[in-house]
């Protein structure tokens, strides 16, 4: 111990040496006997006194990460040898202050594990000694903290005395924490032997319900490499636990049906059921009763996609059905997010197919990427425009046509451009056909198609697509603006440029027949049909009057009607051409359905 810490005082007698250090043996034994820290410290702390003149002030153990004063007992221990004659007892010290201060406990804890002097009120001399076991590292913390004091500064002798009864408090310390750690490992060890029974009973509960999960799990995977999810889902659910299982879409519509009791026919959904489903699905994860049924929903990325539900109208469900119930909705949510995501990917490469097929692309290419999403490219084709007034071409319009399509039994591929929905057609559709089941999907008729003429190649469709395109213009911009029009029925139209040339075709109707529509407007008359048939049949009475349906003589007296009306002359050859090719062009604009 360094001088530092005190100076000499008066000089010891060898026999008082050796008293003390006798005193200190007997002590350092009954440390060594110490059950815990607390009386080891209590013992280190009555045996300052009996080694010199000399005060415990406190004593520190660590706690939590700090070190805290522990209640000492100046009681001195057993067979403990009294102080020597020469000594001052110590009722001759002044007397003990009061239990050190807060202030105490601050500069103790600030030491950072060192010995120290500390500051007490009325006391010449105070240490801090740090409780460390023989050969322990002067960086690690140590095992606690003794205070001492003295009315005087003890002499180098005596610290060293002092620091030595540290030292082997510190050992004291340590073995008695090993000696705790060894009781609490011998009881440990009881407990355990105690428990073996039921400690290997937990261990058989917890295989049994690991193979069970596994069953489950093994199950659930070979039903949805069947194929049929929905149906494999159901029927593994319902053979695993015992109970009817019912499999739902989002909307509460059925799916599959496992087990006895299925409604015939189903009920309805219902959706204010299905809205507080949801509901109690977000506040609690687990399967929930609603109604005779334990319920879960199947979820991916928060969004909701179906339910899985037991018929357990006695509430006989338990964990393991819960367990087979929600893994089967996890199982029911990956394949059916799986599958979308497989159709979503499908639906990009078919809209992609169609751009690349309506800007040019190569035939060798295009007939393998058409194979890839199952689209038989070789053999005619048609392009088909569709627009829907007041509907935007998103993807739940694009769906609708693609259904609409689908359900005639035309094998298209689909897409949307332009504001428009696409579709390349494998034979030829029937444009009126495609219309009416278009608007039955959409409900609403306020829409046109048009139809391109036949492509044989790959190479063809761009041009397809813009005959689509014409024929989709020339029909919206007719009188009957809603149906369908094939560019190969617009007869002069396919010539005829788009624009301000609409106006100027208009003008020349009007030029011709419009006297004749006038007359037909007022007078809810037929002039320039029966004109325009008569035209047709090549200027036949005969068979212009069966078009018709009238006699022979009724056809004479209309045509008498419009030289009268029109004031043009039928024989003139050139009358008659402008004539038909007005007629023509009405009927294109929607003046014959």
């Amino acid at each position: 111990m360094s001088t530092a810490a005190g100076r000499a005082g008066a000089p010891d007698t060898p026999g008082s040496r050796s008293s003390r250090l006798h005193r200190l043996m007997a002590l350092s034994g009954a440390l060594s006997d110490g059950h815990d820290g607390r009386e080891v410290l209590r013992l280190a702390a009555s045996g300052v006194a009996r080694l010199g003149p000399w005060r415990t002030e406190a004593g520190y153990l660590p706690a939590d990460g700090r070190l805290v004063r522990c209640p000492l007992d100046s009681s001195p221990p057993p067979d403990f040898p009294p102080p020597h004659s020469s000594r001052p007892p110590d009722s001759c010290l002044p007397p003990r202050s009061c239990a050190p201060s807060r202030a105490l406990d601050s500069q103790v804890n600030g030491l950072g594990g060192r010995d120290g002097a500390v500051r007490l009120p009325g006391r010449e001399w105070s240490w801090a000694f740090a409780l460390r076991e023989p050969g322990g590292r002067a960086g690690n913390p140590p095992a606690g903290y003794l205070v001492v004091s003295a009315g005087q500064r003890p002499g180098d002798d005596d610290i060293a005395l002092l620091g030595l009864l540290a030292r082997q408090t510190g050992a004291a310390l340590a073995g008695a924490a090993a000696h705790r750690r060894e009781r609490e490992y011998a009881a440990e060890l009881n407990r355990a032997r105690q428990d073996g029974s039921a400690a290997r009973a937990r261990l058989a509960a917890v295989e049994s319900e690991l193979t069970y999960r596994r069953s489950v799990h093994d199950a659930l995977s070979g039903a949805t490499a069947t194929g049929d999810t929905e149906a494999g889902i159901a029927w593994t659910v319902h053979r695993l636990t015992g109970f009817s299982a019912v499999v739902e879409d989002q909307f509460g519509n059925l799916r599959a049906w496992a087990g006895p009791g299925c409604p015939d026919p189903y009920p309805k959904p219902d959706p204010g059921r299905q809205e507080q489903l949801i509901l109690d699905a977000i506040r609690d994860p687990r399967p929930v009763y609603v109604g005779h049924r334990l319920t879960a929903v199947a979820r991916h990325r928060g969004e909701i996609l179906g339910t899985v539900s037991l018929v357990d109208p006695e509430g006989a469900a338990g964990e393991r059905e819960e367990f087979a119930l929600g893994h089967a909705c996890d199982a029911l949510a990956l394949e059916m997010a799986h599958l979308r995501s497989l159709a979503e990917m499908e639906l990009r490469l078919r809209r992609e197919l169609v751009d690349d097929l309506i800007t040019g692309t190569d035939d060798e290419s295009a007939f393998a990427r058409s194979a890839a999403v199952g689209h038989d490219l070789h053999g005619a084709q048609h392009l088909v425009a569709v627009a829907w007034t007041g509907l935007t071409a998103d993807d739940a319009f694009v769906q609708a046509v693609a259904g609409a399509a689908a359900g005639l039994g035309l094998r298209s591929l689909v897409a949307r451009r332009s504001g428009r929905a696409v579709l390349v057609v494998q034979g030829r559709p029937k444009g009126e056909e495609l219309y009416l089941a278009v608007a039955q999907e959409l409900g609403s008729r306020a829409g046109a198609i048009g139809l391109g003429s036949r492509c044989d190649s790959p190479a063809e469709i761009p041009r397809s697509y813009q005959e689509a395109l014409r024929a989709l213009e020339v029909r919206q911009r007719s009188r009957v603006p809603h149906g369908a029009t094939s560019f190969d029925d617009l007869g002069l139209y396919r010539i005829i440029g788009t624009g301000d040339d609409y106006r100027e075709i208009e003008g020349y109707v009007r030029e011709w027949l419009g006297p004749l529509l006038d007359y037909d407007a007022a007078h809810r008359g037929d002039l320039v049909r029966t004109l325009s048939q008569y035209f047709e049949a090549g200027g036949n009475y005969d068979g212009a009057a069966s078009a018709l349906g009238i006699h022979r003589s009724t056809l004479r007296y209309r045509l008498q009607r419009l030289r009268e009306i029109g004031g043009h002359d039928l024989g003139d050859v050139e009358t008659r051409l402008n004539l038909h090719v007005a007629t023509r062009v009405w009927k294109v604009l929607g003046g014959e359905a």
